[in-house]
């Protein structure tokens, strides 16, 4: 029987069934302000209030209005009463996790595409706390123009967090901090022109959109190919190449030992350049923590990584740890563009590191993206196999001999389930394993349950039951 609540002066039905539990409850919620049984404005009962009339935990309230208040259905201010937000009723809100990522995601209510940790977790308090110790402590020049190559103090931090963290050789001087990988690759990219190279290896299959800012810095693209011990350093016949050996993109691999000494034997012996995308490299669930190529050879490896997967996308923060003959070269191609680093979030960064408020927040979204993983990998179906299970926000998984990619993509879509196809990250179109890649790292934490239940409902209809 659907519950309502009675608060004072007003009833509310409320179309709950108590054994939906907590997103039973939330999605109650949201009907109710969508329809406008709840108007903009309504001051809603306390947790403690609500959680009494509906004979369930506050924690169960206090977690439902957290995640109406990210989705913008309630809005809290500090000593005030939660209230509904000021959303059109007769424009019912669509239901979905939240609004497009980019073009190539496609338009789904439940997104399962890999590239994004969960936005709702952006540690708000930590970073408004840090934030606040920035404000009130830093001298009045660091609201002028910044270093072009990233303020000292956040160096200083990443120097310290990348020694301690990933084992990286990383001198303060030997930094730079750029907006992003995309960006930091497209500056190396130019820097290699202005060396005179013409070419750039990427692991065969990786990331399309990353070989494209390469190929719009000019430079003519040649794929390595990746097999169950990492890329085939063997078969690199380019002055540069981009790898991800900690966890490779999308295959899941890692760097065997005897390849990584092999890859930093080549570039030392060659003159050529390795450019290390560390992209995940924090989030390693089964094992201890995989060390940082470019200390086999700091001085003829690039290490690049970012706060994209750990914090947000929207910081727009990551760096390059250089090997000395390329830092003024850096430095000089950052300028040229005219790029100037923001360095009030640049400061922030850095309290977080230094007051281990970013190794917190790191450590407990590895446990959660480690349970989510599980949870995962225990629902797939007989036929569906999971690869590159050890680490990172992604799970690779090869389709039974009788399907295809665009058979399962379609059948998710139809459930409105967002993934990604193993296809589209070859270099070149032929006989390739079948294969969806799956972002269990992106939905928000009420947002998983039903986006894995729906994704399983799809894939349901190609096998006979759980693997």
């Amino acid at each position: 029987m659907a519950d309502s609540w009675t608060s004072p002066g007003w009833d509310v039905h409320l179309d709950w069934h108590p054994g939906t539990g907590r997103q039973g409850l939330a999605d109650a919620l949201r009907r109710a302000i969508r329809e406008g049984r709840l108007a903009p404005g309504t001051a809603v009962p306390s947790t403690r209030a609500l959680a009494k009339d509906l004979g369930v935990a506050r924690g169960t309230v206090t977690r439902v209005y957290a995640d109406l208040t990210t989705e913008g259905y309630l809005r809290t201010s500090q000593g005030a009463p939660t209230r509904v937000a000021a959303i059109n009723p007769a424009t019912p809100a669509p239901e979905k996790t939240g609004p497009r990522a980019a073009p190539w995601v496609p338009d789904a209510r439940w997104d399962l595409y890999p590239g994004r940790p969960d936005l709702s977790s952006f540690p708000r308090a930590a970073w408004a706390s840090a934030t606040r110790r920035v404000l009130q402590e830093a001298p009045a020049n660091v609201f002028d123009y910044g270093e072009v190559h990233g303020s000292a103090a956040l160096r200083e931090s990443l120097a310290r967090y990348l020694s301690r963290s990933r084992g990286v050789v990383a001198e303060p001087d030997r930094i730079v901090v750029c907006g992003g990988f995309s960006h930091a690759l497209t500056v190396l990219c130019h820097v290699l022109r202005e060396r005179g190279e013409t070419s750039l290896a990427f692991e065969d299959p990786s990331l399309p959109q990353i070989r494209e800012n390469a190929s719009r810095a000019g430079l003519r693209l040649a794929g390595v190919p990746v097999d169950e011990a990492g890329i085939q350093v063997s078969l690199v016949d380019n002055p540069a190449v981009v790898v991800t050996p900690a966890h490779q993109y999308p295959l899941g691999v890692t760097l065997a030992p005897e390849r990584r000494t092999a890859l930093a034997r080549w570039a030392t012996t060659t003159g050529g350049l390795v450019i290390e995308d560390d992209y995940d490299g924090e989030f390693r669930f089964d094992r201890q923590p995989v060390g940082a190529l470019q200390a086999l050879a700091p001085d003829r490896i690039v290490y690049t990584g970012t706060v994209s997967k750990t914090l947000a996308p929207a910081t727009r923060i990551g760096w390059l740890v250089l090997p000395r003959s390329l830092v003024e070269p850096v430095r000089a191609a950052l300028t040229a563009t005219g790029w100037r680093p923001p360095t009030l979030d640049h400061l922030v960064l850095a309290d977080m590191l230094d007051s281990g408020a970013y190794d917190r927040h790191v450590r407990q979204r590895r446990t959660t993206y480690r349970r989510r993983r599980d949870r995962l990998l225990s629902l797939l179906p007989k036929g569906f196999q999971p690869i590159g299970i050890s680490a990172g926000l992604h799970l690779l998984v090869l389709l039974p001999p009788h399907l295809t990619e665009a058979e399962v993509i379609k059948a998710a879509l139809r459930e409105s389930v967002a993934i990604d196809g193993l296809g589209r990250h070859w270099f070149a179109e032929g006989e390739h394993p079948q294969g969806i890649v799956l972002g269990y790292a992106t939905p928000a934490e009420h947002a998983f349950g039903p986006a894995v239940e729906a994704l399983m409902r799809a894939l349901g209809q190609f096998s006979s039951g759980p693997g």
